[in-house]
């Protein structure tokens, strides 16, 4: 595996060997360091890195631990290793690469867990600005909640002391002699790129580097220097002299979420986010992380400067030194911490439902991407996504019924940001009139956008997500016309049911690949679908006054497109599979399941003209 284009290596010496590190980007930008963790070297980072320097403009400074990559080993190798040595060699790095600013620390695994040293250790004191923890906790934090769940023991903290013990199987195997380095050199290292496809989906390619094996052989060291001794006897001033981001995996496999139960009373300013993944985001999720660990520096870094570069009101934005806009509002959602971070695209975003759910994502620190066929509105949801709290926006002007666009907007989303986490199928249009004034063209102009809009999103983006092997959540924008037929809304209503159908089919595949898939009924809601819809058998004049008529309608029953929003939310967090929204919605799918004569009847009853 080779580094991002433009990487510049160096060499540090510290402590009787030389550290091989590499620099990408303006050294005049803040500074970011990534330390991997075991069995990794630096490039690990490389996707992150390459993020953070191209869309971000960051100074990223990535470096092989010792023992690592083509950094050199110590020898002997015991006592190599220790906490208070890997904090010189963290010392030295920044002293090179930043010797008059505070860099901003990320680590993962065995790099985060001594990034924890040198974050609450006294001699690091002014030189880190900010942390990004990613699986690999404090030592000396693990030890005190080891200790309290021995001194004071219940069910409940007995249940979590056994369930880390059981994630942590490894750590022994780690501390016993030989075995470790004669596994990796064997057939653990041939092995090993392959286990990491298989069980932690980690993309095929030129990851992990050849030198893997020596590199685990080494590492193995940091466990048997380090984890008994501080276990054992854990520093009671552990505390965090800088701001620190959490980023909590769900699906890790090596580390309890309740591992940081107790972790505010540590760190003074923390900042939470659960990203659902495996251990390995750096490789998995580097879109993820990147936009977190960037949307975290520049609030550290706005924050030490007392915006010198220019004060800004709240709701306005400004410009970064590489004249990239920085949204004033932060993500205040009370999913921010299920939704931070992650890329969703909406369909039909320049009004209604699609743009009241993008500024709800944007709400809960999401990235938007905004689609319309209207470029001015797309733009304008954009706009606004960046000011309630979007750490990126943008606008596409894409007619969904149109396939060639769907596949250049894919593959152009694809290859600018990265895989989407959500898509929100919401264009649609509306169409009344009976079923014989209803002609061919009206037919396939409703089921075009209403149905192969949705077919089109799902076939591009699902397939990448599916690919992508991470997960993700697809939903699909029905309507209670899918269950409540209606002899003015046959066309549409068509469109809807198949709809809700495609969703159902789809939720079965892609369900054993972590996708969700949900249908949303939101049913009358005050939106200007009405306004535009179009109204078969009928000249112009009566068109038009059927379009007023309706609009005032659904403005009377007032219900508006933010609680549909809200409840698309909910059910990409909670994974449901149909969710009628309004009251009426609500009851015209329980007389469907339990009194469908009823709702027969009543679509016999043709709308007031």
């Amino acid at each position: 595996m080779t580094l991002p284009e433009g990487a510049r290596e160096r060499w540090v010496r510290t402590g009787g060997i030389e550290l091989c590190v590499a620099e990408l980007g303006d050294p005049g930008r803040p500074t970011v360091v990534l330390v991997h963790g075991y069995p990794d070297s630096k490039e690990v980072w490389s996707e992150v890195a390459s993020r953070l320097v191209d869309h971000h403009g960051f100074h990223v400074v990535l470096y092989d631990v010792r023992g690592h990559g083509r950094s050199g080993v110590p020898k002997p190798l015991r006592g190599g290793f220790t906490l208070e040595k890997l904090t010189d060699d963290f010392l030295a790095v920044v002293d090179a690469v930043s010797p008059d600013r505070p860099v901003h620390l990320v680590g993962h695994d065995w790099g985060s867990v001594q990034s924890w040293e040198f974050v609450t250790v006294e001699r690091t004191r002014g030189r880190i600005a900010s942390f990004t923890s990613m699986s690999g906790p404090s030592l000396d934090h693990f030890g005190h909640w080891i200790n309290k769940r021995l001194t004071r023991p219940t069910p409940r903290r007995v249940g979590q002391l056994l369930g880390q013990g059981a994630k942590s199987w490894y750590v022994y195997l780690l501390h016993t002699p030989v075995l470790p380095e004669l596994a990796w050199r064997g057939p653990l290292g041939k092995r090993w790129p392959g286990i990491l496809r298989r069980i932690e989906k980690v993309p095929a390619g030129d990851y992990p580097t050849p030198s893997l094996a020596s590199d685990a052989a080494h590492g193995a060291w940091l466990y048997r220097d380090n984890v008994r001794p501080r276990l054992r006897r854990p520093r009671v001033d552990a505390h965090a002299h800088a701001p620190v981001q959490l980023i909590t995996p769900s699906g890790d496999r090596f580390l309890s979420e309740r591992l940081y139960d107790e972790l505010e009373d540590w760190v003074p300013r923390l900042t939470r986010r659960t990203l659902p993944a495996g251990h390995w985001v750096p490789r998995t999720r580097p879109d993820r992380l990147a936009s977190w660990i960037d949307d975290f520096v520049l609030s550290v870094e706005k924050e030490r400067d007392g915006e010198a570069a220019g004060e800004t009101r709240p709701g306005e934005t400004r410009e970064d030194g590489a004249g990239r806009p920085v949204r004033k509002a932060a993500a205040t959602g009370r999913h921010a911490e299920r939704f931070g971070g992650q890329l969703v695209l909406v369909t039909g975003a320049g009004s209604g439902i699609g743009r009241a759910t993008a500024f709800a994502f944007a709400e809960a620190g999401a990235r938007v991407i905004a689609v319309d066929r209207d470029a001015e509105g797309a733009a304008r949801t954009a706009e606004m996504s960046l000011l309630v709290g979007a750490p990126e926006a943008w606008a596409e002007a894409v007619d969904v019924s149109d396939e060639q666009a769907m596949e250049k907007l894919a593959a152009k989303v694809h290859a600018e940001h990265g895989v989407v986490d959500v898509l929100v199928n919401n264009a649609g249009i509306g169409l009344s009139g009976s079923f014989f004034d209803t002609t061919p063209e009206d037919w396939r102009r409703v089921l075009d956008v209403n149905l192969w809009g949705v077919i089109h999103g799902c076939r591009l983006f699902g397939r990448q997500m599916a690919e992508r092997g991470q997960g993700g959540h697809i939903v699909n924008i029905a309507s209670a016309a899918a269950y409540q037929p209606s002899k003015a809304l046959p066309a549409y209503s068509t469109s809807k049911a198949a709809v809700l159908m495609l969703s159902e089919c789809l939720r079965a595949e892609l369900a054993d690949q972590d996708i969700g898939v949900t249908a949303i009924c939101p049913g009358l809601v005050n939106t200007n679908i009405t306004a535009t819809a179009t109204f078969v058998g009928v000249d112009a004049q009566e068109e038009r006054r059927r379009q007023k008529r309706s609009t005032r309608v659904y403005g009377l029953r007032n219900y508006p497109p933010e609680k549909v929003a809200d409840a698309i939310l909910r059910a990409v967090a909670l994974n449901k599979a149909m969710v009628p929204v309004t009251p009426e919605a609500r009851g015209s799918y329980a007389l469907s399941r339990f009194l469908p004569r009823a709702l027969r009847a009543l679509a016999r009853v043709g709308p007031p003209l």
